[in-house]
């Protein structure tokens, strides 16, 4: 018998082997059935040749023109997908992490990360720009720094110096509480009695607990509220939108006698306007440093489940000297403040890189 089926065996055209074989094996995914009589020769025949060692080279692997014109196809469409993301960068170049077109703008960009370890040096200062009613941390720093509570973060509780890790974590709540209720809550900014706050300490340290309760009732410079709690005269000024700016962290440590010691370093920034109408923004910032223990009942004369304070400071940037009303009073750049002018040193109040201050409020702040 011949190897070649006859004309009459088949009303296909007369070509190659190697090329009948190359289009069956092309059209296979595309028509999964029996192949013909004709193409099932031609295979048997091409494997007989690879096994003597002289069938067609590449005929197992298929026409390279199929994979020239498939590479041409995936580069077509990598090209269309970048012109897209460059479009799209053009449009918003804040998609891109930090500030990769050097517009100096500290504001500008994604999010910072949490902060986790004391910062080595203040933030960068950029262009300067005017805070609005519509951008109220236009050229701050805070711009990019977490909203409200968002960022009063706690870490993951452990048990440590003899306190297990449920009561590790119960020192952490409370600590956030009392950041949150002191400096945020709305009732608070306005003058509101901040019960939250005061419920976390503990009640047999009446020299803070005491004072902090006398400040709020008749301010004075010895009882002064502002010493834990953020507060404005509603009469004078108010927040701007609801967003105050958060940064800083809270950490732990076993403390002695069997005390969880804990630490907390914030910073807050608030937009305020005043209420005769007027749409000038200013910014006061407001750091916070705190230590603060969960000591043993059967060490210390202490209430069990509350919060001892070992160390509360505050320094207000942009705020009114030597006032003590009870209530912080914010500068604006139009008006001097119901004070002297400031006289102290000059610092920048978004410098986190170094410990507080602790002539607090009557210097010259560099950026508000």
């Amino acid at each position: 018998m011949s190897d070649k089926p006859s004309e009459d065996s088949s009303s296909s055209p007369d070509a190659p082997d190697d090329i009948w074989a190359q289009f069956a094996r092309a059209n296979e995914k595309d028509a999964p059935k029996e192949p013909s009589a004709r193409a099932r020769m031609v295979t048997e025949r091409l494997r007989q040749q690879e096994a003597r060692g002289d069938a067609p080279e590449g005929w197992r692997t298929g026409p390279p023109v199929l994979e020239r014109r498939r590479g041409r196809a995936v580069w077509k469409i990598l090209g269309v997908l970048l012109a897209i993301a460059v479009a799209v960068v053009a449009l918003k170049p804040s998609l891109i992490p930090g500030d990769p077109f050097g517009s100096g703008d500290p504001g500008s960009g994604s999010p910072l990360p949490d902060e986790t370890a004391a910062p080595t040096a203040p933030p960068a200062t950029g262009a300067p720009a005017t805070p609005t009613l519509d951008d109220p941390f236009a050229g701050s720093p805070a711009k990019r720094w977490a909203d409200g509570r968002a960022g009063i973060l706690a870490p993951k509780a452990e048990a440590v110096g003899g306190r297990s890790k449920a009561e590790v974590a119960e020192a952490l709540r409370m600590t956030r509480e009392l950041l949150i209720d002191a400096n945020l809550d709305p009732a608070t900014l306005r003058g509101g009695r901040p019960e939250k706050a005061l419920a976390v300490l503990d009640p047999k340290q009446p020299d803070v607990l005491s004072g902090l309760t006398a400040g709020l009732s008749e301010p004075t410079e010895k009882h002064d509220p502002l010493a834990m709690f953020t507060r404005f005269d509603p009469d004078e000024v108010r927040t701007v939108g609801d967003v105050v700016k958060t940064r800083g962290r809270i950490t732990f440590e076993a403390g002695r006698g069997r005390a969880v010691a804990v630490h907390a370093d914030y910073t807050f920034v608030y937009p305020v306007v005043r209420t005769d109408g007027s749409t000038e923004v200013t910014r006061i910032i407001v750091r916070r440093v705190l230590d603060l223990e969960l000591s043993d009942p059967a060490t210390y004369d202490v209430t069990p489940g509350k919060l001892t304070v070992v160390r509360y400071d505050r320094d207000a940037g942009n705020s009114a000297c030597d006032v003590h009303d009870g209530w912080f009073h914010p500068r604006f750049p139009s008006e001097s403040g119901p004070s002297a002018p400031p006289s102290g040193p000059t610092s920048d109040p978004y410098d986190r890189s170094k410990d507080i201050r602790r002539d607090q409020d009557c210097g010259t702040v560099t950026r508000v």
